[in-house]
């Protein structure tokens, strides 16, 4: 995690003076190690976790990371409003600040706790990939071709995990997820910002949106996250209403927003959708699509970490990859398609999504109650 928090750090400090070679470098780079960073933090959320703590866990390790959400476009809006260029100097302020706090973050990766022993002993992918016990030493001293064939049998049980019928039925969703993750961190602010109905400040509310998105995650992870302490409702009631509030958001964003502002050019749109364009119901329809994605995803992440506990490494790394998937097409669409026709995309997808979602959780309690008896 701290190699792939300094390669994060380093893709921040390339804004700070960028050039066409090393913008693209790093942006490989932080592909890699954004994929590394996430199975790792996945691990350690779970292995740091029991069966009853993961969903805490999960809505308390969500809420804290989108709480830049909030701050970073809160900052960008205090410091850059009324600017109409953006100048080196403001922006050299911006990302120096922003790498400084990334590396800061990076070292506080130490402080995190180890697992106790007999957690650490469940997973196998925590022992074979972490080494915490007597098997480091004998690591160190292995050829690179041990590594390699470790890496191969990693990459191995991946594939695996991906046939497995609980992968299967979790994989609409996680790519929901990530169809979802594009529209609202960059189609619907492209989008606001598109809208000449809105003004000259138009641009800026672009910030506002990412705000009220950060305050939507913030206030579902915590939410939801302490409402998982109590296993009588299950994570299917989260999921649902993350569906509803999405379909109200879709819904109200088809009223609102022209078809074509997400392929608008540069100058923006003058055309309307069903109603007289509003601001109030654009940010309110942001704090809805952050609020519906701390739904899935806090329950993506505790179900994957129950049912993948002995595996969770693996698993989270086919749920990233997943996510990432679906996130580059829905990229790839968004600048052909009509606003529209991205909606249904998503309400297809996200009903698909809900129903597996809760196939899953029903197989998941089942293994639960097994348990439960067996413990009798």
């Amino acid at each position: 995690m701290f190699v792939s928090g300094l390669l994060y750090s380093g893709y921040i400090a390339v804004f700070i003076n960028p050039f066409t070679w090393s913008f693209y470098t790093a942006s490989v780079l932080v592909g890699i190690a954004a994929a590394v960073l996430w199975t790792a933090q996945g691990n350690v959320l779970t292995i740091n976790s029991t069966d009853s703590t993961i969903g805490r866990n999960s809505g308390i390790f969500w809420s804290l990371m989108q709480f830049s959400l909030f701050f970073g476009n809160l900052y960008i809006y205090c410091a850059w409003h009324g600017h109409v260029h953006i100048t080196d100097k403001d922006r050299r302020t911006v990302f120096i600040s922003l790498t400084v706090i990334s590396l800061v973050g990076c070292f506080l990766f130490f402080l995190i706790r180890k697992p106790d022993p007999e957690s650490s002993s469940r997973s196998e992918v925590t022992e074979s990939l972490l080494q915490t016990d007597s098997n480091e030493a004998s690591l160190l001293s292995s050829s690179h071709s041990s590594l390699c064939s470790q890496a191969l049998d990693a990459f191995i049980k991946a594939c695996k995990m991906f046939v497995t019928k609980e992968m299967l039925l979790l994989s609409t969703s996680i790519g929901y997820t990530g169809l979802e993750l594009t529209f609202y961190s960059g189609v619907y602010g492209t989008c606001i910002g598109a809208m000449t109905s809105f003004g000259t400040d138009a641009k800026s509310l672009i910030g506002i949106s990412g705000i009220c998105i950060g305050i939507g995650e913030i206030l579902g992870g915590g939410v939801f996250g302490m409402l998982n302490k109590n296993h009588r409702f299950g994570r299917n009631p989260v999921v649902l209403l993350g569906l509803i509030t999405h379909f109200i958001a879709f819904f109200l964003i088809f009223l609102n927003i022209a078809s074509d502002a997400p392929i608008a050019p540069e100058q923006g749109t003058d055309l309307e959708a069903f109603i007289t364009p509003s601001v109030g119901v654009a940010l309110l329809c942001s704090f809805l699509l952050g609020l519906g994605d701390s739904c899935f995803n806090t329950q993506l992440l505790s179900i994957i970490g129950f049912v993948f506990h002995d595996n969770s490494a693996p698993a989270f790394a086919v749920f990233k990859f997943i996510q990432s998937i679906m996130a580059a097409l829905a990229f790839f669409y968004s600048n052909y398609l009509l606003l529209h026709w991205q909606l249904l995309i998503l309400i297809i997808v996200g009903f698909l999504g809900t129903i597996s979602f809760f196939a899953a959780e029903w197989k998941a309690e089942s293994i639960r109650r097994d348990s439960d008896y067996g413990s009798i």
